[in-house]
């Protein structure tokens, strides 16, 4: 019998070759991983310069949150005690009115404070003539059935709050106004005192500020030294 390999030379060619192009097909395979990763490492550490660089990532996303009455340590607790006093007192003061404020927000009830500030604002009227488109938006916004910050009235002193709209005067919002302040005075202004941002103020206490800002601080020298500077090009 014949040799195959006399018959079909070609069969030779291809033995012959089988071990290097198994190494070649070998050796690109490994190599072929090493190359992906590379990008995904270098996104990462582009990641981290990111957030190194911007420290208020760490400290900032929890200034806007209603709990806080406060941005920062801007009221004493001596002006916070004064909010103690009375109601009045309270609303009297800019930083007292912005910090009650934002409680009845964590209490989804902020459209009481917003409608007294809204009749403040209408009796500070020059002209007779304000009075009609003012009284209109007033009435519309937090007074008429179903209006979308509609205050808790009863039904005498929305009916006598209606049947002024036609001629609106400068009284027109008074006694609706007087049965909010007193809804706000008796029974959100107590829980207000009791509050825990608010006993943070009497201590003079700016609330997880001060913790977040130094646990920014160790991430970024303690946890990262010997780090190469340039992060982004390696």
């Amino acid at each position: 019998m014949e040799n195959p390999l006399l018959l079909f030379p070609q069969l030779n060619i291809s033995a012959s070759k089988d071990k290097p192009y198994y190494k070649l097909m070998k050796s690109a395979i490994k190599e072929e991983p090493h190359k992906a990763s590379k990008p995904g490492a270098k996104q990462k550490r582009n990641r981290l310069s990111l957030l190194l660089q911007k420290p208020e990532f760490h400290e900032g996303d929890h200034l806007g949150k209603p709990g806080n009455l406060t941005k920062a340590a801007s009221v004493s607790p001596e002006e916070a005690v004064k909010w103690g006093e009375s109601f009045d007192k309270l609303l009297s003061e800019k930083a007292g009115l912005d910090a009650f404020r934002k409680f009845l927000k964590t209490e989804f009830s902020e459209e009481n404070i917003e409608f007294w500030i809204a009749c403040e604002d209408y009796k500070k009227s020059k002209s007779a003539h304000e009075f009609l488109p003012k009284a209109k938006t007033i009435f519309e916004t937090f007074i008429q059935k179903d209006a979308p910050k509609e205050v808790n009235l009863d039904f005498h002193t929305k009916e006598v709050t209606s049947q002024s709209m036609g001629q609106p005067l400068r009284s027109t919002f008074d006694a609706a106004q007087s049965t909010v302040y007193r809804l706000m005075e008796q029974d959100s202004y107590p829980r207000f005192l009791r509050s825990a941002p608010y006993l943070s103020l009497l201590q003079g206490r700016a609330p997880a500020r001060a913790p977040l800002r130094r646990r920014s601080r160790s991430f970024t020298v303690s946890d990262f030294k010997g780090v190469r500077p340039d992060l982004t090009v390696w």
